[in-house]
Order: C-alpha cells, then structure tokens, then sequence
C-alpha cells in the first residue's frame, strides 16, 4: 500500500514512518524538510501521486487560535482537495481526545483541531480521526508553560498520558483498516492527576521546582473539568506505563 505521512519527520511522524516501513509499505515523507507542505501547497501534488491512504500528523506551530485555524484549515482543506484528485481512499488525521469539550472551553489551539476535524468530517471522503490522550513526550513542556519563578501552576485535572511510540502504532493500526468515519480513542494505562504527573517527571530529571495543582489554572487556554481530558470507556488501552518510560528513554536535562 502507498502511504502518505503529512508531518512524516516529526515526534510522531518520524516514529510512524517506521511502522509502516517494517511492515513492507511503500511509505512517502511528507514534511517541509522533504520539499512538501501542506499549507502552500508546496509539493503536495507530487506526494499524493497514487497514494491510496493519507495521514496527517502534521502540527501547527502556533497555539493561539489565529494562527493555529489558519494553519489547520488551509492544509486540512488542501489535503482533502489534493487527495480527492489523486484518488485517496482514506484520509487519516491525529487529534485530541476530548477536542470538542476542550474548544468550547475556548482553548484556541483547540477550536482550531475542533475545525480540521470538522472539514474532514463534512467533506464527504473516507476518513478515520484518532484521539489520543497527552504524551508523555509533553509533560515537560506543559509545565513549563505552566511555571512561574519556580512553581509550576498547572490545572487541576486527571490525564491518561501514553508514550509516542504508542501513539504512532495507533495511528498505524487505524491507517491500515478499514475507514471508519468516526473517531477511535487511544489512552495510556494509568490514570494521574496532572499535578502529580509533572512533579514525578521533574523529579525524574532531578529537578527540585514545585508544582501546585491549581483550580484556576488552564490547559493552552481552556478551563476544564477535572476529567475533561479522560477518554471514553471503549478507548484502546495503550501498554507504556510512565516508568517504564521514564527508564527506556534519554530525558534532556
């Protein structure tokens, strides 16, 4: 099978490329650093040339909800016109769980997935969107975001965090079935507070900040509920746990 990556050199991108690699598919890296963008167009003709499943696991480098609708609107809408020429069977895109109940919390990066998925959804085409839960990948910049001086105040919500590596198998499994024209959800294991989850990867890398779950706090600009970013039941239970995580990978410091 002929397979497009939108976002093919990213976090989870460049990991996906690797599955579908072993498993004998002829795999095309779509990204800026390969000459193709999504946005400008730029190269997108010649990537889904006789491609019959497109992935899109592309980011936008923008979170406030300007920018971040711009970027997901004009590439969602050229993915779909784009592959709609060339004849794409099933257009597959990376999402959050909880993106609906995250936009209308009015968290802009947010309202922006809220949008792709919803061009996908009312295009017509095949599609498959996967939600997946936070990364543990992502721990460090949530807090960072969330810090000032030395205290990370961070929102007071639970989290069902999962590994990158099982992120791009999901997005694997479901890009190589059948289109289901809905949503499927993927989460990690364990359940944590986000409190809690940012201060074991902090003391992880030996670093003494305090972390404060804060009732006030936000999410990239959406308030939540305390378990607004927990997955239906019938999500797909990712096997990563945090720890062993933590011990199979190298941490920046």
């Amino acid at each position: 099978m002929r397979i497009t990556v939108i976002g093919g050199t990213g976090l989870i991108g460049s990991r996906l490329v690797d599955v579908l690699d072993r498993g004998g598919h002829m795999v095309v890296v779509a990204s800026r650093a390969t000459g193709v963008n999504s946005f400008t167009e730029d190269g997108l003709a010649d990537a889904l040339e006789g491609t019959e499943t497109v992935i899109d696991v592309s980011n936008s480098s923008y979170t406030d909800a300007a920018g971040a609708l711009e970027f997901f609107e004009a590439s969602t809408l050229n993915l779909l016109t784009f592959g709609a020429a060339a004849g794409v069977r099933h257009h597959v895109a990376l999402s959050v769980v909880g993106t609906a109940r995250l936009a209308r919390s009015q968290g802009g990066y947010f309202i922006a997935k809220a949008a792709q998925e919803r061009l996908i959804v009312e295009s017509g085409h095949a599609y498959s969107l996967v939600h997946a839960t936070q990364f543990f990948e992502f721990i460090r910049s949530i807090t960072e975001t969330a810090t000032r001086g030395r205290v990370a105040h961070v929102a007071d919500v639970l989290v069902q965090p999962m590994a990158a590596d099982d992120v791009a198998a999901a997005v694997a499994v479901t890009s190589l079935s059948e289109p289901v024209n809905g949503i499927v959800e993927f989460a990690g294991p364990e359940v944590f507070g986000l409190a809690d989850l940012a201060r074991r990867e902090l003391r992880f890398r030996q670093d003494e900040r305090e972390v404060v779950a804060d009732p006030l706090g936000t999410y990239f600009g959406a308030r939540l509920a305390e378990r607004d970013l927990l997955p239906e039941a019938v999500a797909t239970i990712s096997p990563t746990r945090l720890h062993e995580w933590q011990t199979r990978v190298v941490v920046p410091h």
